[in-house]
């Protein structure tokens, strides 16, 4: 939010993990990171890495210590639900743990996700469906088996 002109990450930049994820994907991801290349300065992101299963995250630590002597200016961010704290990654990467508070308004960063999420020009797009042409939405409700 620092250069709101900066696009935010692009597919391959972050993994969204669940029980499901495979140590194939974790592990072209982190190659992604930790393979020096001229990808310029993208910051990887894996987000709730403490769903992955026991064995990919044990893969997964390993690969991350094979590989991470190759670079050492990679940029990683690993988020996990702090009530899981316990689980393997979070575990095995504690000595990196840095706890972070939003250090922004939430309004702010609202504008911000708006700014990045609409679509530039009203078309007869899927855009129109969201609230002030938002390419992007949440739906969600208290209740459950409402159509969603």
């Amino acid at each position: 939010m620092n250069s709101p002109e900066q696009p935010l990450p692009t597919f391959d930049e972050v993994l969204l993990c669940t029980p499901q994820t495979t140590a194939e994907q974790v592990g072209l991801f982190l190659r992604r990171c930790l393979v020096p290349c001229s990808r310029g300065e993208k910051i990887y992101t894996m987000l709730f890495a403490d769903e992955l299963s026991y064995d990919v995250s044990c893969r997964a630590e390993e690969l991350f210590q094979d590989l991470q002597r190759y670079n050492s200016s990679y940029r990683l961010v690993i988020l996990c639900n702090c009530e899981r704290e316990h689980s393997y990654i979070p575990s095995a990467f504690s000595h990196y743990k840095v706890h972070m508070i939003p250090q922004r308004p939430r309004a702010d960063i609202q504008r911000y996700l708006q700014h990045h999420y609409r679509v530039a020009q009203p078309s007869s797009s899927a855009a129109s469906v969201f609230k002030d042409n938002m390419c992007v939405g949440i739906v969600s409700s208290r209740r459950a088996g409402v159509g969603k």
